[in-house]
Parts: structure tokens; C-alpha cells; sequence
């Protein structure tokens, strides 16, 4: 069995089984800013969607403002490539978050840095929720629905959104098991694939 604590960011631990994350705002150069907070509505960490031409990146920061992890794209085209995390305060490189370009279903997948072994998959859930979000005039107001799988493909938790045409997105992340997939990793995932898809 993998080793999931090897995934694990040396700044913060995340030992809950319920986050909410949420888009908080803009800043004052429109980009995308979020907030990831606990069961009690304590904040965890923030960050904002630094968006470059094939070189965005997430730097994620605590609640006093230190950097405790960075997310950056590595290979983009569009909406679909490859996002490294790291460890700030080590500069580890942790997992790989892949995105698959697809028109019907959104499918990101967790992998280990060096030998690309899978550790988790977050994948949209519902081909008219898709169509809906695509195609109809209000359709980006339709908050995304995901499942959480470990690396055998057994369902371990969901990414729950609510309807947000005049509001930013927000999301309940529920764990049904946390102990078969890295919990650091799939927070932040949610929030860039959040950014990602939105932007």
C-alpha cells in the first residue's frame, strides 16, 4: 500500500474529513481569488489563480500569509495539461495533478511525481450537467459536481457545488475515507480545478 503521509505538506495537516472551498473575490488585477476553510469555518489557506500565457500557477498561503505550497502549470493547452505541486517549505515536488481534455466529463488525476503511479481521481459527475454548464445561457452558473475515487477506482468522497450565477463558486469536499488518498493534494486540486475550468 502507498505511503500517503510522503504527500503530505510540512506546513499544514489536514486530518478532517469535511472542507468547504470558495471563491472569495478578485483581486485588483481580476484574478481569481480562494479560500479553503475546516468544518468550524476556520480558514486553512488562500491563494489566487495567477494566470500567465501557459505558465499559471496557484501559490496557496496559511492564514498569517505564509507560503505553504505552489501548484504550477507544467504542460497546458487550453483547459487541459499538467499541474506540479510543491512543497514550499521543503521544495518538494509532490504530485501531479493531470487534467484530460474531454467534451463530455471533466477527469483530473492525482499521480505521484516520479513514477506517475495514480493515488486519486476526481472526475465531473452527470453528461447533461456538462452539456448544461457548455451550452445554455446561464449554463456557467451550474456549480460542477465531482466523486473523489482512491487508485482501485473505489469511491472514497465528493465535490459538492452550489448554484452560483451572481455568486463566486463554492464547494463542500466531503471524505468518506481518508485513508486511501492524500487529503492536502485533493483540497488544493479542488480549487485549481475550479480556477481551471472557470477560467
Amino acid at each position: 500500500m502507498t505511503d500517503l503521509q510522503q504527500y503530505g505538506l510540512s506546513a499544514i495537516d489536514l486530518a478532517g474529513s469535511q472542507y468547504t472551498v470558495e471563491q472569495t473575490g478578485r483581486d485588483k488585477n481580476f484574478r481569481p481569488e480562494y479560500e479553503a476553510r475546516d468544518v468550524t469555518g476556520d480558514t486553512l489557506f488562500r491563494t489566487t489563480y495567477q494566470m500567465y500565457e501557459g505558465k499559471d500557477e496557484f501559490p496557496f498561503v496559511d492564514a498569517d500569509g505564509t507560503e505553504i505550497c505552489r501548484v504550477k502549470a507544467v504542460d497546458t493547452w487550453e483547459i487541459a495539461g499538467d499541474y506540479l505541486l510543491t512543497d514550499s517549505q521543503t521544495d518538494e515536488e509532490l504530485v501531479i495533478l493531470e487534467n484530460d481534455l474531454s467534451f463530455l466529463q471533466d477527469t483530473w488525476r492525482l499521480r505521484d511525481v516520479d513514477d506517475e503511479s495514480l493515488l486519486a481521481e476526481i472526475s465531473s459527475r452527470g453528461v447533461l450537467i456538462t452539456l448544461a454548464r457548455k451550452f445554455l445561457p446561464a449554463g456557467q452558473g451550474i456549480a460542477h459536481q465531482y466523486e473523489i475515487t482512491d487508485l482501485e477506482g473505489n469511491p472514497v468522497g465528493s465535490i459538492e457545488g452550489e448554484f452560483a450565477l451572481f455568486d463566486f463558486d463554492q464547494y463542500k469536499i466531503s471524505l468518506t475515507d481518508t485513508s486511501s488518498i492524500p487529503t492536502e493534494p485533493v483540497v488544493i486540486a479542488a480549487i485549481v480545478i475550479d480556477a481551471i475550468q472557470g477560467n
